[in-house]
């Protein structure tokens, strides 16, 4: 079985147990945003700042590793032609029961972010990819990929862990455990602790693999900003655990 597999099986299992990020929106939060009430997260606490966002009426936006019916209901709430793609079959269903309950069209996608996405060059206007690379050790493959599908001057929405959340035992964040980089695909016992602790299989990346990736697949970087875990140690001590990124493909 491929890590990307043993992931897709773990994020079910978290939904089935009442995980956060896969909760999805209520009909009354849908018809707020109609009215112009709403907020966006790529991390775990600041929502995205409403200056990044495109005119969204008629835009073609993909939710990419973004499944859950959390940010492509809002999407569709404000007239976008919305597509999601994730690789966890729970996931997925909830789109597909938000916009049946409200009425409107969406294109879900089960698949794998680390193989070629199936999309056309110059699909989409947006693409929002919420926290999900640390589920991936090929962070420049995801990259080239949005590059290739977004239209030119069409942008890419992304939240990204930094990396310090993996120096640290999720139950104990006060004293360092382990080093980076923090592959267990190259180390057994880190494998081993994942599996027990059915935490899935989880990567630490770098500013270099995150957002001067970007840089190097094409992308101009606009804007950016930190946040923190939401609870825990770091988050109460103001220790900045991840990014979020606004990049633009370059016009023709």
């Amino acid at each position: 079985m491929e890590y990307t597999d043993i992931n897709s099986k773990t994020i079910d299992r978290w939904i089935e147990k009442g995980w956060e990020w896969g909760i999805p929106i209520s009909h009354e939060q849908f018809t707020a945003a109609q009215g112009g009430e709403w907020h966006m997260l790529l991390t775990p606490v600041k929502p995205v700042p409403k200056g990044w966002y495109p005119a969204l009426p008629g835009a073609k936006v993909l939710g990419l590793a973004a499944g859950g019916g959390q940010q492509m209901p809002i999407f569709a709430a404000l007239g976008a032609s919305c597509t999601v793609l994730d690789y966890s079959q729970h996931q997925i269903e909830s789109e597909r029961m938000v916009a049946e309950r409200e009425g409107y069209e969406i294109q879900a996608i089960r698949a794998d972010m680390t193989k070629p996405l199936p999309f056309e060059e110059e699909s989409f206007d947006l693409i929002f990819h919420p926290v999900s690379n640390c589920y991936i050790e090929d962070v420049m493959h995801v990259w080239r990929e949005c590059h290739r599908i977004l239209k030119p001057g069409g942008l890419l929405m992304a939240g990204l862990d930094n990396g310090i959340n993996f120096l640290f035992d999720e139950n104990k964040e006060e004293e360092i455990r382990f080093s980076l980089p923090f592959n267990p695909l190259r180390d057994q016992s880190l494998m081993e602790m994942l599996n027990t602790n059915d935490d899935g299989v989880q990567f630490s990346h770098t500013l270099e693999e995150q957002i001067r990736g970007q840089i190097k697949a094409g992308f101009q970087l606009l804007d950016l900003y930190e946040d923190t875990n939401g609870s825990g140690f770091l988050h109460e001590h103001g220790v900045p655990t991840f990014w979020a990124t606004l990049a633009r493909k370059e016009r023709a």
